[in-house]
């Protein structure tokens, strides 16, 4: 995979949590599932977008900068510049990248420095599950978020007239022979399932 920020466009990266709400929640699985209150209990996405370019979202542990820095040196250029949001996690990169923060307790906007482009890519994901696909296990949701991204960087912009014919025909030619067995869909190897 190619890496973001070679063009010299800003990078934003942000995290989210994804996980049921507990007044949504049968009390017997709400004991089982809700453990603390906040976003304890909840998965955390991490995600990074090139503006007017590529997204890139994946689940991960925890939030510390050991966690999130071999992330973004995976994916994000060195010496580009990354806009984020003051979580601590993020301070060790300053060495490796131009760090723009924006802080959101005071201002959601500071001239060019926002993370609202990879906040649009979380409403969009979160309207999808929430609306679409309702019931999302923590084991399936890299496979959410592929198809989320998909649909991100194949969208119809200003830049590109992509019609729902031509998304269909790439999403075709990017699954032939390839094969999705239902021990996989319900989190279970092959050789579990014998």
């Amino acid at each position: 995979m190619m890496k973001v920020g070679g063009s010299g466009a800003p990078v934003e990266v942000d995290e989210t949590f994804i996980g049921g709400k507990a007044k949504n929640m049968h009390p017997d699985k709400r004991k089982l599932r809700i453990t603390r209150r906040g976003a304890h209990d909840k998965t955390i996405v991490f995600g990074i977008l090139e503006r007017g370019g590529r997204v890139h979202a994946t689940t991960f542990p925890n939030r510390t900068s050991r966690t999130v820095a071999p992330i973004l040196k995976a994916h994000i250029e060195d010496g580009c510049e990354v806009m984020t949001d003051e979580m601590t996690g993020y301070n060790k990169l300053r060495d490796t990248y131009v760090l723009q923060v924006v802080n959101h307790a005071i201002e959601y906007v500071s001239g060019k420095v926002h993370t609202n482009g990879i906040e649009n890519f979380w409403s969009l994901l979160k309207r999808g599950l929430n609306g679409t696909y309702v019931a999302v296990e923590p084991f399936h949701l890299d496979r959410y978020l592929d198809e989320q991204m998909f649909r991100f960087i194949n969208r119809a912009t200003k830049k590109q007239n992509v019609t729902d014919a031509a998304r269909f025909d790439k999403v075709l030619s990017q699954v032939v022979e390839k094969r999705l067995t239902y021990a996989e869909v319900i989190g279970k190897t092959e050789e579990a399932a014998f």
